[in-house]
């Protein structure tokens, strides 16, 4: 509220500065046998005469023209009309100021009446001295209301995209502890002596995606020690089988990176890789980080013919556009090549998406 009525104190002031200078170059050659501080004061009296009408007709014409439409729909022909009325009569009110008041006082030898007032040229002035003053209060009005609708637009769309990232997050956690539990049974089917360490594995993994999944960022260092977690749960569960070669080379451990960003990949390489094969497997995974520029790679075999089509399931089609809410500066390629699938993730961590 302070800061609404100091806008327009500001506004009328400069009004009054602006109206002031005109006055003092109109009086300055009538009463140039004056010292200049009593003709700015005459000017000054002058202006603060004629402001009265502009004061009204411009917050007549503000709630006419601008605020009451916006409540309520009024037909463009009762505005205007409106509007006239409103402006016929500032114009009038403007003229007895000065037929009353400044031109007496510029002129005491002559001698003014209520006739004067409706002089067609004098009301002409009137008429541009006001509407300039309304015209850019009604600009600065539409401005600022432009500016708060853009903002408030701004604010609407980064809210939905917060809504849509929890929402993919909330897929993907469910999408990779249905997996995990997965490898449990399987192990817990077996009587497997390692049923107990998955367990425990997996309760580190539900730990970081309880507490540290929720953040924005997160360094690096934590997402990795994700990744490997997830990696030793499935040797454990595939054995000899499988070959995993995981290569890290990474020059910021303190580097922020959204949180289980990488993890759908390689969960992704075991699903439909290595646990859609009797025969032994390998996966590849490369993580290397220089100066905020992250490569991620990840090969993993199959046995699917080459003819079969390999569509993204949940978990990348959600990264996907997880990316494309937290980074600009991104690219995601997937090739499958033979009976090996790839991925190649590349992401500037210094760049800002779209919220």
């Amino acid at each position: 509220m302070k800061s609404k009525l100091y806008r327009h104190l500001l506004f009328w002031l400069a009004c009054s500065v602006q109206g002031t200078l005109l006055e003092y170059t109109w009086i300055e050659y009538v009463f140039a046998k004056q010292s200049a501080g009593h003709i700015i004061l005459l000017a000054i009296s002058f202006n603060l005469a004629l402001m009265p009408s502009k004061i009204l007709f411009t917050y007549y014409a503000l709630h006419v023209a601008v605020t009451q439409p916006l409540k309520k729909p009024y037909k463009i022909s009762v505005i205007v009309i409106k509007l006239s009325i409103a402006f016929i009569l500032a114009i009038i009110l403007h003229r007895i100021g000065s037929v009353y008041f400044v031109d007496p006082m510029e002129n005491p030898r002559a001698h003014y009446t209520f006739r004067n007032v409706f002089d067609f040229s004098w009301m002409f002035v009137s008429l541009l001295d006001i509407g300039c003053v309304a015209g850019i209060a009604a600009a600065l009005k539409l401005f600022r209301m432009q500016a708060i609708n853009i903002r408030n637009e701004k604010d609407l769309v980064k809210e939905k995209l917060e809504t849509e990232l929890k929402f993919l997050k909330n897929q993907i956690n469910p999408h990779f502890l249905f997996n995990t539990l997965n490898n449990i049974y399987a192990l817990a089917r077996k009587k497997s002596d390692k049923t107990p360490e998955v367990v425990v594995r997996l309760s580190k993994l539900l730990r970081f995606m309880l507490y540290e999944s929720a953040k924005d960022t997160i360094p690096i260092v934590d997402e990795i020690r994700i990744l490997d977690d997830y990696v030793q749960l499935e040797r454990i569960r595939h054995s000899d089988r499988l070959k995993v070669c995981f290569d890290k080379d990474i020059d910021d451990y303190n580097k922020r990176i959204a949180p289980l960003i990488l993890l759908p990949f390689i969960e992704n390489a075991f699903k439909h890789g290595v646990n859609e094969t009797i025969y032994e497997s390998s996966i590849k995974v490369k993580v290397e980080l220089k100066e905020g520029q992250l490569n991620f790679f990840v090969k993993n075999s199959h046995d699917r013919e080459d003819n079969k089509p390999v569509n993204e399931n949940i978990g990348l089609s959600n990264v996907r556009r997880q990316l494309e809410l937290m980074y600009d500066d991104f690219s995601l390629t997937t090739r499958d090549v033979g009976q090996t699938f790839i991925v190649d993730l590349k992401i500037n961590l210094n760049s800002n998406g779209k919220i």
